[in-house]
């Protein structure tokens, strides 16, 4: 029997690379771990699908759901709704897969508010100098949108000591490494190993 999933909460400023750790570590579709699909309000964008990418909502059935208190967190951000369905999280735990949420801190203090057990890791860059170099690297923005991001990450960054595991991104095939010891070490935990385990534990211990 496979024990209930990992509930993990991703978070990492702009630029420090959390979201090319968390497609490397799902690369090849693992069938026990996916990535949570959020709810919005905005419109999909070209290739987007409904229940891939995201849940696409009106703002209406978006503030019914909160009234129903469906969301395990939620925010507007830049005038569009986006939330967290409870529902699809605890569907997917039940089944015994880790699901990952892309969240910042706020809502992951949300989530801890209501699942005191989910994991939370938190990815840093090696340095300010590091992480402005590849926000500079990305050849997109000004440098005004630049020094903007740099002082929105360094606020991030002070949220650090609210999360579980602390990884640093300074060799990316180092940090992949990290994120999946911490998601094996979960797994190797007692309450896992029991429920994964049980009829091997009663013949270990039978009279």
């Amino acid at each position: 029997m496979s024990a209930r999933g990992n509930l993990f909460i991703v978070s990492a400023p702009s630029g420090a690379g959390k979201s090319s750790l968390i497609a490397a570590l799902l690369n090849g579709n693992p069938a026990d771990m996916q990535v949570s699909v959020s709810h919005t309000t905005r419109q999909p964008r070209p290739g987007e699908n409904h229940g891939e990418h995201y849940y696409f909502a009106s703002v209406e059935q978006f503030k019914a759901l909160i009234a129903e208190g469906a969301f395990l967190e939620w925010a507007e951000v830049f005038g569009n709704y986006y939330g967290t369905s409870r529902k699809v999280i605890e569907q997917a735990l039940d089944n015994g897969i880790d699901v990952f949420l892309d969240i910042d801190w706020q809502g992951a203090q949300q989530i801890k508010q209501q699942m005191p057990q989910a994991i939370g890791i938190f990815i840093l860059p090696p340095s300010r100098a590091e992480l402005e170099r590849r926000l500079n690297g990305r050849g997109q923005d000004s440098a005004d949108v630049i020094a903007s991001r740099m002082a929105k990450a360094v606020s991030e960054m002070s949220h650090y000591n609210e999360y579980d595991y602390i990884i640093v991104n300074d060799q990316f095939e180092q940090a992949l490494a990290d994120l999946r010891a911490i998601i094996h070490s979960q797994r190797l935990t007692q309450t896992s190993q029991i429920h994964t385990h049980s009829d091997m534990l009663k013949g270990l211990l039978a009279d």
